[in-house]
């Protein structure tokens, strides 16, 4: 199925967010930066934000989704840092941004800061690969400080940090050649980088002239790819275009989608899959991932399943469920049920449904 919906704004309470965060002032970002995974910064006497940092721009490394999911309850500025892209050494992994990692972050109303890594150290472990990695603080400072009197929504502004991406490209080419030097690990081929940030800018281009078809042949991608860490065995998997109220368009993939008929409505089930095979619940972070999908899920308005004949459009009512799955059986401990019984809670304040091991449990 290809499924439409529109987005005006998001409402949603994140009850199962960890809002535990340490404080610091603007003045020891430099220091904390490299350890803090979130944090609240306090940038002068009236402004706070609270801050995620990612380690890789690539989601499935490290879980940033689930420390931009504790973030989301923060009535204030929200704000992601990201590297551009991160090089190991030719003995490691390379990644790099996403055009589609931007936007969602623009549909959750946090606010990006796409920056690089300016120093590391050669890994004691392998010839041509570094570690303990750190971004250009300065850099981010003063992309902080810029943020405080920034008027318009995270939309806006992260548009505005990837017109500037070819800049930050280029002064994070410049750190790995410095690194490179200093270190004397070989890095990977400069070759990929101008391709991939070009791809960038297309995607964020065609985001603005409203074209789909970069976008489309990502989330067609993914459409094919079924994930370790999705379960599925009901329904099919489909695609999800969102329109936001600028008109600009956001693809994704959704676990499953069922078409459902309940005391004669015809309503649709979305749902995001997560699964553990060697725990009896999925990770925290693993739920929060989810989580961020039911966000968007629960906030669609006017949804359609695409289909050749015009008379057949209708809109559907939504009912999200975030579906748990386990290799392993056996009663839950009391930790695990704590879980699922706050889960539970967000799901009922916020409009989703919970299913766990394939059965609405909750």
């Amino acid at each position: 199925m290809e499924i439409t919906g529109q987005i005006q704004r998001i409402k949603y309470n994140p009850i199962f967010a960890d809002k535990d965060f340490p404080e610091y002032d603007i003045s020891e970002l430099k220091r904390i930066l490299p350890g803090e995974p979130k944090f609240f910064l306090r940038v002068d006497n009236v402004n706070k934000f609270a801050v995620s940092r990612w380690v890789s721009p690539k989601r499935t490394r490290s879980y940033p989704y689930a420390r931009v999911y504790d973030t989301l309850f923060y009535t204030g500025k929200r704000v992601a840092v990201i590297p551009i892209y991160k090089d190991e050494g030719k003995d490691g992994d390379r990644d790099f941004l996403q055009w589609d990692t931007i936007s969602l972050m623009s549909l959750l109303g946090v606010n990006v800061i796409i920056s690089y890594y300016k120093n590391a150290e050669k890994s004691p472990r392998y010839k041509d690969k570094i570690t303990r990695q750190s971004f250009d603080s300065e850099q981010i400072l003063y992309e902080m400080k810029k943020l405080v009197s920034y008027q318009s929504d995270a939309l806006h502004w992260n548009l505005e940090q990837a017109d500037n991406i070819y800049h930050t490209a280029k002064k994070a080419v410049e750190s790995y050649e410095k690194i490179s030097f200093e270190t004397g690990v070989k890095m990977h081929s400069e070759q990929k980088i101008s391709v991939k940030i070009n791809l960038f800018k297309e995607n964020k281009d065609n985001f603005m002239n409203m074209s789909r078809k970069l976008s489309k042949e990502a989330q067609k991608r993914e459409f094919f790819t079924t994930q370790p860490k999705e379960n599925i065995n009901i329904g099919e998997k489909s695609t999800i275009t969102i329109k936001n109220y600028l008109g600009g368009y956001y693809y994704f993939t959704t676990d499953e989608a069922r078409i459902i008929n309940e005391n004669g409505n015809i309503n649709i089930n979305l749902v995001e899959a997560k699964h553990s095979s060697n725990k009896k619940l999925p990770s925290l972070d693993d739920i929060k991932d989810g989580l961020l999908k039911m966000i968007l899920y629960t906030n669609l308005k006017k949804v359609e399943i695409d289909s050749d004949n015009k008379d057949d459009k209708k809109e559907y009512a939504v009912k999200p469920i975030l579906k748990l799955t386990s290799a392993k059986s056996g009663k839950l401990s009391l930790k695990q049920e704590n879980i699922l019984n706050i889960l539970k809670e967000e799901a009922a304040l916020n409009g989703f449904a919970v299913e766990y091991k394939g059965r609405d449990s909750l």
